[in-house]
């Protein structure tokens, strides 16, 4: 039988009879779903490896219909603080379900690159959630087909240095409007949130009067 050596992230994990677990798992190569035969029991080699909010190694094997049969598990990186903080952990749940949800929609590797990258952002307690939240949402919206331009507003004209901006729903993107409260500022924020990974982003100071602004539209544009 094919056997099948992978990275993971558990999505969902549902009990079965009394002492299975089917897996639903996204990987680089796409979703899968696998059942975990006596994870619930105390002594199972499969549990410690299929924990939430954790990058793990699995191995799997082919079984009958579209459900292949987990053999073998460990875990690379567990996420451990982000069980520390309320909010975190509920924005990692979030992410988890939007992810989910969108890549039956819209299949490609990115989608794994996407939470895994997330989910590492969440743990660092010293990196604001704001700025996790607004990465990826810009990213999210990126990837169902929705990049948001931060160089043009929605007539097609150059963002200029000086004039302000407010995002528009209707047309999903920035209307240039005096005395908005999107300012040049915000701009170049924005374009660093969908341009650079959230470890570098960790390292820009100056951003507390900003960031809720650009999480905002984030959010909106995400439509979240």
């Amino acid at each position: 039988m094919k056997t099948h050596r992978t990275q993971a992230i558990v999505l969902r994990r549902t009990n079965y009879g009394e002492a299975d677990r089917i897996l639903q798992l996204l990987t680089p190569d796409g979703k899968m779903s696998v059942m975990a035969r006596g994870a619930r029991r105390e002594k199972s080699r499969l549990a410690g490896g299929i924990e939430l909010f954790a990058i793990c190694e699995i191995v799997v094997t082919e079984g009958k219909g579209e459900i292949g049969i987990l053999t073998s598990s460990r875990l690379i990186q567990f996420y451990s603080h982000i069980m520390q903080d309320y909010d975190r952990m509920q924005f990692a749940y979030l992410a988890i379900k939007l992810v989910s949800t969108a890549s039956e929609m819209v299949d490609g590797a990115e989608w794994y690159d996407l939470l895994a990258e997330t989910l590492a952002g969440i743990d660092k307690l010293s990196i604001r959630l704001e700025l996790i939240q607004a990465w990826f949402y810009l990213h999210y919206a990126a990837l169902m087909g929705y990049e948001l331009s931060l160089w043009h507003d929605i007539t097609g004209d150059d963002l200029l240095l000086g004039s302000t901006y407010r995002y528009d729903v209707a047309e999903r993107g920035l209307r240039a409007i005096d005395g908005s409260e999107l300012t040049s500022e915000h701009i170049k924020l924005l374009r660093l949130i969908a341009t650079r990974p959230i470890k570098i982003l960790s390292q820009i100071g100056g951003i507390d009067s900003i960031i809720a602004d650009c999480l905002f539209v984030s959010r909106e544009h995400a439509a979240i």
